[in-house]
């Protein structure tokens, strides 16, 4: 099994005022889906852009680490069998949050798996 991350872009859903409601009750749908296939770990999104940046030395700073045009607004990490699985779910997600999706996949780490 693989896992993968699914991210979207702060400001990328485009969402009329009064399609929110719609929009959050079709994205939690995705999510039920994935959790009763067995494929959800874990996902989100943020409600603002306040990183915290905190040091080796335990230093705490506002950040971010390095400015950036690009800002996650929210993602979902998934674990399934192949690139093309993930693909599916990603295409779900974008379908109910109204916007395109990234597909990453994690680094195969033993020590990271529960």
């Amino acid at each position: 099994m693989a896992r993968f991350i699914i991210s979207f872009n702060d400001g990328d859903m485009q969402v009329a005022d009064d399609e929110w409601q719609q929009v959050g009750e079709e994205s939690h749908a995705v999510v039920r889906e994935a959790k009763a296939a067995g494929v959800w770990i874990f996902g989100g999104g943020f409600h603002t852009y306040d990183p915290v940046v905190v040091t080796e030395d335990g230093a705490v700073s506002r950040g971010p680490i390095t400015k950036s045009d690009v800002v996650l607004g929210g993602f979902s990490v998934i674990e399934v069998e192949n690139a093309e699985e993930a693909y599916k779910w990603a295409a779900k997600i974008a379908k109910s949050c109204r916007c395109p999706q990234e597909v990453r996949e994690f680094i195969d780490d033993p020590e990271s798996v529960n």
